[in-house]
């Protein structure tokens, strides 16, 4: 495999915080002060002095700029306060390893979580919109809706969603689900109610059937504002015990471009296919008089 390109940026900060260089430049500041003492002409002597100043400016501009690049963790004063210091060692630094992997992620524009991390992110990215100046003011969703049950039990996150709304934004959502699905009756009373729920919420809603879209546009994935995108590759549960996401802080314009492709145009918007579907299937349900041809028909004509 290629090593991937380095720009010259992350270059360029390789060779300032390299360890030799740093070595060099410490090195460098303790002999110039020497040597500037013991030189007995004047022009050299104050040549020296000035590399010197220029040396310490830049030590203090590095020390600086390292504070607000990095993280500092605070360590351990004395390991024999321990019970066990050698168990204690060994588990710090499985965590520090842990959260130094984490903060790398997200420097380079990225960072994952799992299981009840999820729905919290989930929470706190769009409170954080909901407080922030980012433009749009919109936040478009696309949920693999394979059960909708599942999606009316994330109650802060919903109060989240309200909250952004009563703010001033808006919110398109997508609910992406399977012919077979959506020609059943217990699963179409679902969604419909889930959609409710939303549009209670003020959601603009939309479907579209997961059969017909392309494989890059059936992803469960939410676009915040310009900002972000929360992509989730394993859908949790109603514990919380399963489920793992990554937003991405980069790129974010190419999901922008897929959910508008799956939400569609005109007629053939997301709302409006969601229009022709509750025309057909909201006067059958709860009457024990399920017509799926009737389904199918509205379906075929998406």
């Amino acid at each position: 495999m290629t090593e991937q390109r380095r720009d010259p940026v992350s270059r360029a900060t390789e060779v300032l915080l390299s360890p030799v260089l740093s070595s060099l430049i410490g090195l460098a500041g303790v002999v110039v002060p020497v040597v500037a003492w013991v030189s007995e002409r004047t022009e050299v002597r104050n040549a020296l002095m000035i590399a010197e100043t220029v040396i310490v400016i830049a030590l203090t501009a590095n020390l600086l700029w390292l504070r607000k690049a990095h993280i500092t963790l605070r360590r351990v004063n004395n390991l024999k306060r321990m019970d066990d210091a050698r168990f204690y060692g060994l588990i710090r630094s499985h965590l520090e390893n842990e959260l130094i992997s984490d903060y790398s992620d997200i420097a380079d524009g990225h960072m994952r979580v799992y299981a009840s991390e999820v729905p919290q992110l989930s929470v706190l990215l769009v409170d954080t919109l909901t407080a922030s100046a980012s433009t749009p003011r919109r936040i478009l969703a696309a949920d693999l809706t394979t059960n909708p049950s599942l999606l009316t039990q994330r109650h802060d996150y919903l109060a989240a969603n309200r909250r952004f709304i009563e703010s001033g934004g808006d919110i398109l959502r997508l609910f992406i689900a399977y012919r077979d699905d959506l020609v059943e009756e217990h699963y179409a009373t679902s969604l419909l109610e889930l959609i409710d729920r939303h549009r209670g919420l003020g959601v603009t809603c939309g479907i579209a059937v997961r059969d017909r879209l392309r494989a890059e546009e059936a992803v469960d994935f939410i676009v915040f504002a310009s900002a972000a995108v929360l992509v989730e590759e394993e859908q949790g549960d109603s514990t919380y015990r399963r489920g793992r996401s990554t937003v991405y802080f980069k790129g974010v314009e190419r999901w922008t471009r897929r959910f508008e492709s799956a939400w569609g145009q005109g007629a053939d918007a997301g709302p409006r296919r969601l229009e022709k579907y509750e025309a057909a299937v909201r006067p059958m349900l709860g009457t024990n008089h399920w017509v799926q041809d009737r389904v199918d028909a509205v379906l075929d004509s998406f």
